[in-house]
């Protein structure tokens, strides 16, 4: 099963979106938005960041 994108409104009324795994894992969480479409486009930013995105390691 694909992962998902869920877009909420929290207790405060902000929405906010969460990226859940194919077994239903948490793997990412979105900043608040005031808007619905807001959170929606934040969806739609990692979605086109994610598609190119390298992994680098790094130390502190």
């Amino acid at each position: 099963m694909a992962g998902k994108f869920e877009v909420y409104q929290d207790a405060s009324g902000k929405y906010r979106f969460r990226l859940k795994a194919g077994n239903g894992e948490v793997v990412a969480t979105g900043q608040a938005y005031t808007s619905l479409s807001g959170a929606k486009d934040g969806c739609a930013a990692v979605q086109r960041a994610a598609a190119g995105a390298s992994v680098v390691e790094v130390s502190d």
